[in-house]
């Protein structure tokens, strides 16, 4: 029963990804507003799907640590689950993601749209000084610029691979940074169609301040976020166990 309510998940997911892609295709020519509130209705009605389909149910914990206006929000990826869930809690994100993603018919032009953040991976130097520039104008506007810092989905229990561009970035735009952790890959395995019923749990630990060195920074980012993710999947180690992929 839980493959096949995975695989009905599946199919009912990308049906649904397609539909609201075209559906917003008229808010092209209107205020990005307009695009955002139904980003956030796409967004809950994933996690409703989970619920009712698969038995899949989540609880976000410290919102209320969340700093009002521009925030940089480095987030642990175990799944694509989070890609869409963190959108529902934060007021106007503001994603780092790959500049490939952008040429995807209708997902790249709502991605231009909806002012996300492309980055060429290939590109290294050029390739910070550009993600931090737009970065900037969007801090400007208030909004929160939400990044994995690993690049890529990890499995739980992989061993962390932090990127120093998350180091990089903090250092220039000298805001709170918000470190997340997470347990979502016990329950949506990356490469994989499973969806296992239980509780994703996503927690928002306390805001890191502004003005420590990079160094200093990336240390304690990684080590918070590490830390207490950990002590999210070994809440359900056996459900780990089971579930995650093998790199």
């Amino acid at each position: 029963m839980v493959w096949a309510r995975s695989v009905l998940f599946s199919i009912v997911f990308y049906v649904v990804i397609v539909v609201y892609m075209i559906l917003a295709l008229p808010t092209l020519l209107l205020p990005r507003g307009v695009f955002l509130a139904i980003l956030k209705h796409w967004s809950r009605l994933n996690l409703t799907l989970l619920r009712v389909i698969c038995g899949l149910k989540c609880e976000f914990r410290g919102l209320d640590k969340i700093p009002q206006g521009a925030v940089l929000v480095a987030s642990k990826h175990q799944s694509m689950w989070e890609t869409f869930a963190l959108i529902t809690v934060l007021k106007d994100p503001a994603y780092i993601l790959k500049r490939e993603l952008m040429w995807i018919p209708l997902f790249g032009w709502h991605a231009w749209k909806s002012r996300q953040i492309p980055v060429d991976r290939g590109a290294r130097v050029k390739a910070l000084a550009s993600m931090t520039a737009r970065a900037k104008e969007e801090v400007a506007a208030g909004r929160q610029i939400v990044i994995f810092p690993e690049g890529t989905r990890r499995a739980p229990g992989a061993a962390p691979s932090y990127k120093f561009g998350v180091a990089f970035l903090y250092n220039a735009l000298d805001i709170p940074c918000m470190p997340v952790a997470l347990n979502s890959g016990v329950y949506w395995p990356r490469r994989s169609v499973m969806r296992y019923p239980g509780t994703i749990v996503v927690e928002f630990l306390d805001p890191i301040p502004p003005g420590l060195d990079r160094q200093t920074f990336f240390d304690r980012l990684q080590t918070e976020i590490e830390t207490a993710t950990q002590a999210l999947v070994g809440a359900d180690h056996a459900a780990a166990a089971r579930n995650a992929d093998k790199d």
